[in-house]
């Protein structure tokens, strides 16, 4: 608890940071999905041929697994907030157009009769009665629907929205349980807040029947006036929200460099420094779009333009990405590289940073001496009662679990799909007893592991390079410039030493970044 409660005090202004835009982001997309689904919700209680098919829409939507929804929206929109909020507005639909339909339809026959009795057109019928009345329910759908978003802007951190989903993510990646905590536990307070808020907000503006109210004139106009005050601030807070959100989203902006990143501790580093790099040592304004998921969010992204700018591997992008054959020398891969992405995506190769990233196998000390193994053909005769923990993207890629299973001819006991740092406490809880691994992870060293030998060299080399848009390179060659400069001080050594800084003893990467580039004096303080 003493840790939890020193790493929040050292954090307390990117935590604070990371909660306001979860709370914009939430309270965004949640006011958007209201403005759309109470009157979808009141068109369909009147139209209920329409009913079937809208409310069918939403049930199918809920069922989209949120990550799939992603990576629908990103090749449509793009990266960051946009493609977030898209996704929770339409995960929020279900239960507002559901209870503001149920609550509407509903109504008791006798006081639906009375009300046409005196004479009340459809119209007043809907706002006086109707309304009012169904208020709860509708209410109770907006609830849910903010709770559950919530949780659901949690996952707007692996596209680079930010939010608290940033806190677990990386927690996750570098094994900070702190990290992970300061991410959840204010995202349940949160929840939590916005429920009681809600309800609030709820009572001020329902229909009751307690025993005590005033019915004179008097008092229903006063009640009346009352809920057009509350309704009236929501519309102006929800509109005033929305149309911050356009304009920040779509106005007019100094120009900016979006710096990209994957989403592993290492391309935070990177990410990192790059961004401080060109912030400290040019008049540019810079975005940072980090933490992306995988290789082919991070280049979709960079092929749309939703970011200027990232560091990937050349292995990965020789086989994940141009889809050629593997091939093992540095010097070749890198041309066919460099030629390729600039004919295909006038995206610009850098000269690599200087240490070669490799995939590897690891196992624990005791595994490996239990079964003499120290290369990776000696894991293949011991595969069948071994089971392998890896990381999604390595478990789908030729280049991957898939290649090297046929290479070595290896026939583990079985696989589990584990990202970021869990494979390696899946690893020490014995849940698997292999795992693989980039050469430079920092935690190699912090589980003690050992690492064993490609005898075959079925992995390409995998240096890192910066990758640019092409007009972003012209218009601004002072960038390219300066980020040349960084493979004059990286190599392997450093690279897992900066790691071991943040995955070992747990300092944040942007702090990693900056203390390193002070260091060999490529930023002033």
């Amino acid at each position: 608890m003493a840790e939890f409660v020193n790493y929040v005090a050292v954090n307390s202004d990117r935590i604070l940071s990371l909660l306001w835009q979860h709370i914009y982001l939430t309270v965004f997309a949640v006011g958007i999905a209201a403005v759309i689904g109470v009157p979808l919700g009141i068109m369909i209680s009147r139209t209920k041929h329409l009913a079937k098919l809208i409310i069918g829409f939403a049930n199918v939507v809920q069922a989209v697994p949120s990550l799939a929804m992603l990576g629908f929206l990103i090749p449509l929109i793009g990266i960051g907030s946009k493609p977030a909020i898209v996704m929770v507005v339409l995960y929020s639909l279900l239960p507002i157009v559901k209870n503001t339909y149920t609550g509407l339809t509903n109504m008791d026959r006798d006081i639906m009769e009375a009300a046409r009795g005196i004479g009340l057109t459809n119209g007043q019928i809907m706002a006086k009665i109707q309304l009012p009345l169904a208020m709860p329910v509708i209410m109770a759908g907006v609830r849910i629907a903010a709770v559950t978003a919530v949780g659901l802007m949690t996952i707007a951190a692996f596209i680079g929205a930010g939010g608290l989903g940033f806190l677990v993510y990386s927690g996750v990646a570098t094994v900070d349980n702190n990290m992970i905590l300061a991410g959840a536990i204010p995202a349940c307070i949160l929840a939590l807040l916005i429920d009681y808020l809600v309800g609030i907000f709820e009572k001020k503006i329902s229909y009751t029947n307690k025993k005590n109210l005033d019915m004179s004139a008097a008092g229903v106009m006063r009640r009346r006036r009352r809920r057009r005050v509350w309704l009236s601030a929501a519309a102006v807070f929800v509109a005033a929200l929305i149309g911050y959100g356009v304009y920040s989203s779509f106005g007019e902006k100094e120009e900016t460099i979006s710096i990209g990143s994957k989403n592993f501790t290492e391309q935070l580093i990177i990410g990192n420094m790059v961004a401080e790099l060109i912030e400290e040592n040019t008049d540019l304004h810079v975005r940072r779009d980090l933490n992306l998921g995988g290789t082919q969010a991070a280049f979709e992204a960079l092929k749309a333009g939703e970011i200027d700018m990232y560091v990937d591997y050349t292995g990965t992008l020789l086989i994940d990405v141009l889809k050629n054959e593997v091939m093992t020398h540095p010097d070749e891969v890198y041309e066919v590289v460099h030629d390729q992405l600039l004919d295909r995506y006038n995206i610009k190769t850098l000269a690599n940073l200087g240490f070669n990233n490799t995939y590897t196998l690891a196992v624990r000390p005791d595994i490996a001496e239990k079964y003499g193994l120290k290369t990776f053909s000696d894991l293949a005769g011991a595969s069948n009662e071994l089971r392998i923990g890896a990381t999604i993207e390595f478990m789908n890629r030729e280049d991957g679990l898939k290649g090297l299973i046929k290479t070595y001819r290896m026939n583990f006991a079985g696989s589990e799909a584990v990202d970021g740092g869990l494979r390696y406490t899946a690893l020490e809880k014995d849940e698997v007893q292999v795992i693989n691994a980039f050469a430079t992870d920092g935690l190699l060293a912090e589980f003690n592991l050992v690492v064993l030998e490609d005898d075959r060299y079925f992995f390409p080399p995998y240096y890192a390079v910066p990758l640019i848009r092409g007009e972003v390179a012209e218009k601004h060659p002072e960038i390219v410039e300066l980020i040349n400069e960084l493979a004059k001080v990286l190599n392997d050594d450093v690279m897992r030493e900066l790691n071991y800084k943040a995955d070992g003893l747990n300092q944040a990467p942007d702090k990693v970044a900056r203390d390193f580039l002070l260091e060999v004096g490529l930023i002033d303080k």
